[in-house]
């Protein structure tokens, strides 16, 4: 038997999907998290029959006529595929706004169960809902839930698996093929009927009051600047650190006891590879595993709130000025996590031109895989300071409007007519549960990419520079004659005009497009650290005086190296992800070079303007850099042009 779930968005509907499956899904206050169909089976204690009960999880949706690519999704599915019933989230607090979605799905004649989602809001907001009046005009059994707390998850499934078989009539005879204008007028008569609001709902309440504050025009950005340093101080200068000196005493010991099993029976290849390569690499990038927990579980909370979806109000006027709609904002801070669920949100931007430019501007948002770069350069040249991964998300959002009037420059788009409406959430006190299983997720998701990409990568770095081409060993002080290094060294020239054109840094910046982490493992073997990093004195076990000393970098050279990782090409799986939504490889093509352009323009200058401040000169390289930069935006604008970018029409879109 097979469920579908189908309601608004921000109506409850994935959070009552994890209710019912025991699984764990992203859950936001927006539209567009959910943009792909989700499917798990009932957990058995909650009915009692042998057969399996299938949930799918539908994108939200307002209406069944499709308008953007997450409703064809649920339309499309529920059409084509038939399910055996479907369950209709309704959010209670908002009975107006989701019944118009009833009356569609009421007419399919496919058994339908009525879940009036959020019970438990309506005392707070002074609501009374007569469930038997929605049973009667509506011809359906209603069941009242509270996804988030699992309550009514029983009698929901009961009540699915009770209305299997049968043949579902629509609301009323009069509404089979009815326009948009009946539909609204038997709707909003219903709610005059079952709803009573003591309430006025005119009157200014205490969340509009806060409204007023965190999403103003003007204080909206600073207070947003604020939050995200605070949360940065916590996980990066105070918890973070003390949980992190705890979890990496762990690997020192596992680090101990692989060394004393091993002994001399083991060939010191082969020991230099297990140590060096795979526990010191990997164990490089899982010690600020603590580090980015505590940044998710706090991103987790703020999110739960409804303080992010905040955000995306404030910076929407920003976004609509440089040629992107209203909706990229909400990729770009789905990105924060991932990039890949970012990139695959902008398919909710119906604009073609605009979803593809979101696609390739979202992956500048520093994600999650590179939280343990900014963790480690924060800690080895700026003493923990917060204000650098601040400062990287506000640098990632700048990048992002300058990419987006440059893209805007060369494609000849005019004023683009945007309307970007979202209802904000509710206010609430966030759950620690929710937040901790949210960031436990991403955490196993860190571990598993630890185990299998990271470790294959570091592996595969330390034996690179452990020979050289001969497949002979490699001897101390000659490591520029391994393969690894005969491979960076030519990168690495060009790397010179940006700080760091040294063929190690050079091998990390290249395994970081595989993953992201890499770049923190390859410095840990490339520089012939022991062990890993210690969080706490950031000091390098194999007797280096400091991380910052091997790596012969200066302050300046060091931010460059920093955002050249940062704002270069994502990983190839985002890269990937990048292609199914652009639809193009023009477009994709052109969409890597400019993130290499862009990636490499900013680092050559925030190292040249740099070191001239610093030390009153440009640095090394500056006039070859000067000249590279140039030649790069040619190639760049020639490519934008050949992709595809340019439009003589126009764009308007109505979100």
């Amino acid at each position: 038997m097979r469920i579908a779930l189908a309601g608004n968005p921000n109506s409850g509907k994935t959070t009552l999907f994890n209710a019912l499956t025991g699984k764990i899904e992203q859950v936001g206050n927006w539209a567009g998290v959910t943009v792909e169909k989700k499917e798990g089976n009932v957990k058995g204690e909650l009915h009692t029959g042998k057969d399996k009960l299938r949930v799918v999880d539908l994108p939200g949706a307002y209406s069944i006529s499709p308008f953007t690519s997450e409703e064809s999704i649920t339309s499309s599915f529920i059409k084509d595929e038939k399910p055996d019933v479907i369950i209709n989230i309704v959010d209670a607090t908002n009975l107006s706004r989701s019944l118009f979605f009833t009356t569609q799905l009421l007419e399919l004649g496919i058994p339908l169960v009525i879940a009036l989602n959020k019970t438990d809001l309506l005392s707070k907001k002074g609501i009374t809902i007569q469930k038997e009046t929605l049973e009667k005009r509506l011809g359906c059994q209603v069941v009242e839930t509270v996804s988030v707390s699992g309550q009514g998850m029983a009698p929901l499934v009961q009540a699915a698996i009770d209305a299997s078989g049968k043949m579902q009539p629509p609301a009323e005879d009069s509404l089979v093929g009815a326009d948009d204008k009946k539909r609204f007028v038997f709707v909003n008569e219903l709610v005059k009927e079952a709803e009573l609001r003591q309430v006025e709902s005119v009157k200014q309440t205490r969340q509009d009051a806060v409204d007023r504050i965190v999403a103003h025009k003007f204080w909206g950005i600073p207070i947003f600047a604020l939050v995200i340093y605070a949360v940065f101080s916590i996980s990066q200068s105070y918890l973070g650190p003390f949980l992190a000196d705890i979890f990496v005493g762990g690997i020192d010991q596992l680090y101990g006891l692989v060394e004393g099993a091993m002994g001399d029976q083991v060939s010191p290849l082969l020991s230099s590879l297990l140590l060096d390569g795979i526990i010191g690499g990997v164990g490089a990038v899982v010690g600020f595993l603590p580090l980015i927990m505590i940044l998710f579980f706090l991103l987790a909370l703020l999110e739960d709130c409804g303080y992010m979806a905040r955000i995306a109000v404030v910076m929407d006027r920003f976004f609509k000025k440089v040629g992107l709609s209203g909706k990229s904002i909400i990729p770009m801070i789905i990105g924060t996590g991932c990039a890949i669920p970012g990139v695959m949100a902008t398919r909710t931007i119906r604009d073609d031109r605009q979803r593809r430019t979101t696609a390739m501007l979202t992956p500048f948002m520093p994600c999650g895989a590179k939280l343990p770069v900014i963790a480690l350069f924060a800690g080895v040249f700026f003493n923990n300071a917060a204000w650098i991964g601040t400062s990287m998300y506000f640098v990632g959002i700048l990048i992002i409007i300058v990419g987006a009037l440059i893209v805007k420059r060369i494609t000849g788009e005019g004023a683009v007519r945007s309307y970007f409406i979202m209802e904000l959430p509710e206010y609430r006190v966030p759950s620690i549960s929710r937040a901790f299983v949210s960031m436990m997720s991403r955490a196993k998701a860190f571990i598993i990419k630890a185990a299998t990409i990271i470790l294959v990568c570091n592996a595969a770095v330390h034996i690179m520079q452990t020979f050289n081409w001969s497949f002979q060993v490699v001897e101390e002080g000659m490591e520029n004659t391994s393969i690894l290094a005969s491979i960076a060294s030519p990168f690495a020239f060009l790397l010179i005009p940006l700080g760091f054109g040294v063929w190690q840094l050079a091998a990390a910046a290249i395994t970081g497009f595989i993953a992201k982490e890499n770049v923190v493992g390859t410095l840990a073997v490339v520089y012939g650290i022991s062990n890993f990093i210690d969080t706490e004195e950031l000091a390098l076990v194999s007797g280096a005086e400091n991380v910052a000393a091997v790596m012969g970098l200066s302050s300046v050279a060091a931010v460059a190296y920093l955002m050249f990782n940062l704002f270069t090409p994502p990983c190839f799986a985002a890269i990937g992800a990048m292609n199914a939504e652009m639809e193009s490889r023009k477009w994709l093509w052109a969409g890597v070079g400019f993130q290499f352009s862009m990636g490499y323009t900013v680092a050559f200058f925030v190292y040249q303007i740099g070191t001239l401040i610093t030390t009153g000169s440009f640095g090394t390289g500056f006039v070859p850099g000067l000249l590279a930069v140039a030649v790069i935006i040619c190639i760049l604008v020639v490519l934008m042009h050949r992709g595809g970018m340019k439009s003589s029409v126009p764009a308007k879109e109505m979100i």
